[in-house]
């Protein structure tokens, strides 16, 4: 978007937020600069933006009108939901209005008949897990933040989490959509179908649109039966080249966990740090939390024992075994601090999160450790290492101010420039927002790009929805 369509953006008036306060009713705008603060920023390291006004909605309805009031006064809107996002995707950047889908919160139905949940945007998705697993029932995706984060953000960017190695991301599991297009229309895809090939796939084209194309009021999910035996694994590695191999030899030996994550040493200590919680070996290089589930105790335990000899083969110190809630929870609480820690120990940070194939980890690693060690500048990375997704970050700690500003674009562009020499992709889950917009054209080629802003108009023809972000 250039500078003059951002100035043909009408202001918010106080007519505009008495009819703002009509459609939602008065303690549902919010309109002070202390009551909007929240609302300014997601959970990118310095990016923030004022909005306008913030409106909570309740109803598809209540978009509706919002959007075409929008449309008719040419104001932008910014759709969020819990504000959890690491893009800067929910992020007011052009002013305007932030519809928040947080009052959105409703499990509507368990289905179980048909194993299908459906929801509300602003549900958050810990609290789906939660809800279905009562019931016996099994709703895979879980990122990082399941326990802040709503489904109608994991939508929104497509999000994935560690369990995707097995059972893939968010996309594989939606199979009917309520969404409102910036025209105002209540549009309804797909429904409590396992197959459905009526047209284009519209509930496709909207996961991962970042907001830009709709914003989406109902959601129904595809859900499994719970397995019924877990099994975790931590193993130390002194060397990460041994803790990749192994990772290999495991999928080469037709074994499937859960979930495969790596850690860095760096990453272990900054979340013992944070939590005051010791994990085992943390003097080691590395450290592999493998999950195995399945329906046979005999069956789990067979894969364990093949995993946990392959680990042994490849150099692991040990393999210790959590088979017990307790006891896995301690395991995986510091695995999802990892990001937490890391923003307590250098406030100000760069987050990247680069996909590569993931027998293409090893080099990567090496990669990164050759960028920091030329820029002088400390690189801790962490990730999913059974689908190639590495989060990269890139922490200030004392490197003065001026020095940072120089560096984080320098080093972005070369950690984008390794994953693409990788095969990989500059994101794999946590969207292109308005932090990696610039950076799209290194990643997509001139003819994709354009096809998308078509696409985009389309549905968007003003320009209204979600402005300054993903496209350069």
């Amino acid at each position: 978007m250039n500078d003059k369509q951002q100035l043909a953006y009408k202001r918010v008036n106080a007519d505009i937020i008495e009819e703002l306060r009509r459609i939602v009713g008065e303690n549902n705008v919010l309109a002070t600069d202390e009551d909007m603060e929240p609302y300014t920023h997601d959970e990118v390291v310095g990016l923030r933006a004022d909005p306008e006004v913030v409106v909570r909605v309740t109803s598809a309805q209540q978009v509706a009108e919002i959007f075409k009031l929008a449309q008719r006064e040419h104001i932008p809107v910014t759709p969020r939901g819990a504000g959890y996002g690491l893009s800067g995707g929910a992020v007011p950047v052009i002013g305007g209005i932030v519809l928040s889908t947080e009052k959105m919160n409703r499990i509507l139905e368990i289905d179980k008949e048909n194993l299908m949940v459906t929801v509300e945007p602003g549900v958050i998705t810990g609290d789906i897990h939660r809800a279905v697993e009562a019931e016996g029932l099994f709703y895979p995706p879980d990122p990082a933040s399941l326990d802040s984060c709503s489904i109608g953000g994991n939508i929104a960017e497509g999000a994935g989490g560690p369990r995707a190695v097995k059972y893939g991301v968010t996309k594989h599991y939606v199979c009917g959509l309520e969404a409102v297009l910036p025209s105002g229309d209540i549009i309804r895809c797909g429904g409590k179908l396992v197959k459905n090939v009526t047209g284009y796939d519209l509930i496709q084209l909207l996961i991962g649109s970042e907001g830009t194309l709709a914003v989406v009021t109902k959601i129904i999910l595809r859900l499994l039966p719970l397995p019924k035996v877990q099994v975790d694994l931590l193993v130390p590695f002194d060397d990460f080249q041994a803790a990749a191999d192994t990772v290999s030899d495991i999928i080469a030996h037709r074994i499937l966990p859960t979930a495969l994550e790596f850690m860095e040493q760096d990453s272990i200590l900054a979340a013992e740090r944070l939590t005051g919680n010791k994990v085992p070996y943390d003097d080691a290089a590395a450290h592999l939390l493998i999950q195995l589930d399945g329906n046979r105790q005999e069956a789990v335990d067979a894969d364990y024992e093949i995993v946990g000899d392959l680990c042994l083969k490849h150099g692991a110190r040990d393999v210790l075994v959590a088979k017990d809630r307790p006891t896995r929870d301690r395991l995986w609480d510091a695995r999802r601090k990892i990001i937490e820690a890391l923003k307590h120990e250098s406030p100000i940070n760069h987050m990247e999160d680069v996909v590569v194939p993931r027998a293409e980890i090893p080099p990567l690693l090496r990669g990164m450790k050759d960028i920091a060690r030329r820029h002088e500048v400390r690189i801790v990375c962490f990730g999913h290492a059974g689908d190639g997704n590495v989060h990269v970050n890139v922490l200030k700690d004392n490197i003065p101010q001026d020095r940072w500003e120089a560096l984080v674009p320098a080093v972005t562009v070369e950690i984008y420039r390794l994953a693409i020499s990788l095969g990989g992709m500059i994101t794999g889950e946590h969207g292109v927002g308005a932090t990696r917009r610039r950076y799209l054209p290194m990643a997509l080629d001139e003819t994709q790009i354009e096809l998308m802003r078509r696409i985009r108009a389309v549905f968007d023809p003003n320009h209204i929805l979600n402005p300054g972000k993903i496209f350069p």
